[in-house]
């Protein structure tokens, strides 16, 4: 089976001024589709590089990468733009909603920037599905304003699935969030990674990257480690066993 992403002796070199920072050295890399994977290390470990130049927000100084079968490496501006856009959501820790508009317009924006023309009655039925996919479908008309976080979140998450791309990129999507908005939206993660759908995410918690199936640690640009999570079963049970408690706990306040 062919990877949906597929690096080959990866670099990464910055040039500040006398010195030549390398981010990214030398990485090879082969995430298949289904997969869940949880990019970690410490700050300046070259993580957040990674995953740029995996989400084609940043070109490698040298190797090669190839994208759903499409090396990526040499692209044009433009053409890196249609493939984020198709092959690429994107899930960030600040969630990035606009203010002024609400859930639905904000999970339609990806298709109002694509080069392939949908009209206005696909664009709400998609982006309804997309939310009804991440449990707000009761939610299309509320603001972000009108939302909690974790609920913009899953907004945010439903914007980077509604092109339906080869690949969920998600960048400390927990970072803004309290522990048990946290385990909800991993839950939607694990959802929707059983569903099919390949995540890659960059995190500094090892609790949340128990969510995971694969964790990878990096340090000075290297992989330095690449496993299998032996107890994601253990995560989720966790998991299970908040979400109880909180609902418990918020049943015996209202008696």
């Amino acid at each position: 089976m062919s990877a949906v992403v597929h690096l080959q002796d990866i670099h990464k070199t910055y040039d500040s001024g006398e010195v030549a920072v390398h981010a990214v050295r030398g990485v090879s890399l082969a995430i298949h589709a289904g997969e869940f994977l949880a990019i970690m290390g410490a700050s300046g470990s070259g993580k957040s590089t990674l995953m740029n130049l995996i989400g084609c927000l940043d070109r490698p100084t040298r190797g090669t990468y190839l994208l759903d079968g499409i090396d990526a490496s040499g692209l044009e501006r433009d053409e890196l733009a249609d493939i984020r856009n198709h092959k690429l959501g994107f899930v960030f820790q600040g969630f990035n909603l606009l203010s002024r508009t609400t859930a639905l317009e904000n999970v339609e924006l990806p298709m109002l920037y694509g080069k392939h023309h949908v009209s206005r009655r696909e664009m709400r039925t998609r982006a309804l599905r997309a939310l009804e996919i991440v449990g707000l479908g009761n939610r299309a008309d509320h603001f972000p304003s009108q939302l909690s976080g974790g609920q913009q979140q899953r907004v945010a998450i439903a914007r980077a699935l509604v092109n339906e791309p080869r690949v969920l990129l998600a960048d400390e999507p927990t970072g803004n969030l309290d522990s048990k908005t946290s385990v909800e939206v991993m839950g939607v993660f694990q959802q929707l990674n059983d569903s099919g759908i390949t995540i890659l995410m960059v995190t500094h918690e090892l609790d949340i990257a128990h969510y995971c199936k694969r964790n990878l640690f990096m340090r000075d640009g290297r992989v330095v480690s690449d496993t299998a999570v032996a107890n994601r079963l253990e995560a989720r049970t966790e998991m299970h066993k908040i979400l109880a408690a909180e609902s418990a706990a918020q049943l015996h306040a209202q008696t």
